[in-house]
Formats: C-alpha cells, sequence, structure tokens
C-alpha cells in the first residue's frame, strides 16, 4: 500500500481542472493525516451532489483513506441510506444543525469510519426562503467520536454555491483532524 508519506506524488499531481485550485492542497493534507493514522473517510452530501467525494478520489492514493461518499439528496434517502430520524427532518428541515450531526453521524456509523463529513444545503436559484435563504449550508463533521456542525451562507450561483460549500467542508475536517504524527 502507497501512503502519501512513502510516495508524495499525490502533492505534485496535476489537479483535474474541475477541483477549484484552493482544495488541491487541503485534500494533500487531508490524505496525510488520514494516511498516517490509518483513518479512513466518508462523505454524506446533500447539495453538492458528490462533489466532495469526487475531489477526494481525484487525488492519486485516495483509495488508502477514502471509504464511500452517501449522495443523499433526497429526504428519503437521509434517512435510507444514514439514518437519519424523519422527526428531525419534520421539525427542523432538511437543511438544520440537527440533521447535519445526524448524517455525518450517520456516515461514520454506516461506513464504520474514524471521519466523516456531511453537507445540507440550498444551493439555488430556487429553494430558499427568508429564514433559509438560497446560500445557506449546514456542515457536520464526525471525527472520532465528537460530533460538530456550523452553518455558512455563501453568495453566487448554484455552481459557485457548491464549490465555496466543498471548500469550507474540507477546511472545517481539517481543523478537526488532529496534526500529523511526527516522523
Amino acid at each position: 500500500m502507497t501512503t502519501p508519506e512513502r510516495d508524495p506524488s499525490h502533492a505534485t499531481a496535476a489537479a483535474p481542472l474541475w477541483v477549484p485550485e484552493d482544495v488541491w492542497p487541503q485534500l494533500a493534507d487531508l490524505a496525510i493525516r488520514l494516511s498516517a493514522r490509518g483513518w479512513r473517510l466518508a462523505t454524506a452530501e446533500s447539495c453538492t451532489g458528490g462533489l466532495l467525494a469526487a475531489c477526494c478520489t481525484a487525488l492519486p492514493g485516495s483509495s488508502d483513506w477514502f471509504e464511500r461518499g452517501f449522495v443523499t439528496y433526497s429526504n428519503t434517502a437521509k434517512v435510507a441510506e444514514l439514518g437519519v430520524e424523519e422527526g428531525l427532518i419534520a421539525a427542523y428541515g432538511a437543511v438544520s444543525e440537527p440533521v447535519a450531526r445526524a448524517m455525518a453521524q450517520g456516515a461514520a456509523h454506516r461506513a464504520k469510519v474514524q471521519a466523516a463529513v456531511a453537507i445540507t444545503g440550498i444551493a439555488g436559484p430556487s429553494g430558499g426562503s427568508a429564514a433559509k435563504p438560497v446560500g445557506t449550508v449546514w456542515f457536520g463533521w464526525a471525527v472520532d467520536g465528537q460530533v460538530q456542525a456550523e452553518c455558512q451562507r455563501f453568495d453566487g450561483d448554484r455552481a459557485a454555491v457548491r464549490a465555496a460549500a466543498v471548500a469550507h467542508a474540507l477546511r472545517g475536517l481539517l481543523r478537526r483532524l488532529p496534526p500529523p504524527p511526527p516522523r
């Protein structure tokens, strides 16, 4: 098995054109941190529709640390694939802190991984409300048994909101992961 410490070619590989430029170095850092501990990652995505998983798997060697991605665009999928309780969705809506937390916990539990990230939001151009305008995105992170969530509001069109959500999810995950152990 090739890990980033033994084969740093992932850091110098060219990023695919569809991967945002600022995301590529974050992916390399993520690979190092997860591989150094033998940890694996799962993603649970709604409004990003699998873009985070696609970015992760664009990095050579990602099979060493990426377990799987759940694309749970519908509420039915969130319930069936991640075990999100229907009552949470009914009470708070799919774009909410409780649902983001449940998505992250569900992804970590179902994939049996040490790290999971969830994204649920309103990318637009429709679907927003006064309480949850277009660009509202909730994130959930489950890292080594600890679950955290936060909300962000991104400007721009659908593509811009989705790209910003992927970048924020990665930054948030990196903030929550322990640094790589000393060599």
